[in-house]
């Protein structure tokens, strides 16, 4: 019977602890959301914007020497807000960390493939994970304004970073 109690009582205790760690990953989300959703621009709001020093865009694998789909979304979404005067300069932020894994010149061969000069491309060769792509943007690129391209769900993130 004793055995029972310890038993009851382990698991009431995991279960406490189990239902507060899901409640903080949640509060955690809820407040990057809620403080970063004003900055999220949809549409043709960028029109709005200026003194933005550069686009970053954050990786998202290749596939060979070609960006995955989901990369190649972002890249032509930064491709069309460069070409829209939002900035003057471009940001590829991505894996480089094997020789055979060279995310970032994929992604600027493919903007210049896209018409963007190779002038107002910067490579990111160390930006393995987002926190990594946009403290370097801030700190080694010294960019103070920028516009991130990447989906919704990642946006949030990297803004609040």
């Amino acid at each position: 019977m004793g055995n029972f109690r310890i038993l009851k009582k382990v698991l009431l205790i995991l279960g406490i602890i189990f239902l507060a760690i899901i409640t903080i990953i949640f509060f955690v989300n809820w407040h990057v959301k809620a403080s970063t959703k004003n900055q999220i621009l949809i549409s043709e709001q960028y029109l709005n914007l200026d003194n933005i020093d550069c686009i970053i865009v954050l990786g998202a694998g290749i596939w060979g020497d070609k960006p995955s789909p989901m990369l190649e979304y972002r890249l032509q979404v930064s491709i069309d807000l460069y070409k829209n005067n939002v900035a003057p300069k471009i940001i590829m932020t991505g894996d480089h960390g094997r020789i055979e894994h060279d995310e970032v010149n994929v992604m600027k061969d493919y903007a210049i493939n896209q018409g963007v000069p190779s002038e107002d491309v910067f490579m990111d060769h160390a930006g393995f994970s987002t926190y990594e792509s946009i403290y370097r943007a801030k700190e080694i690129f010294k960019a103070e304004s920028v516009v991130i391209v990447t989906q919704e769900y990642h946006l949030y993130r990297a803004i609040y970073i």
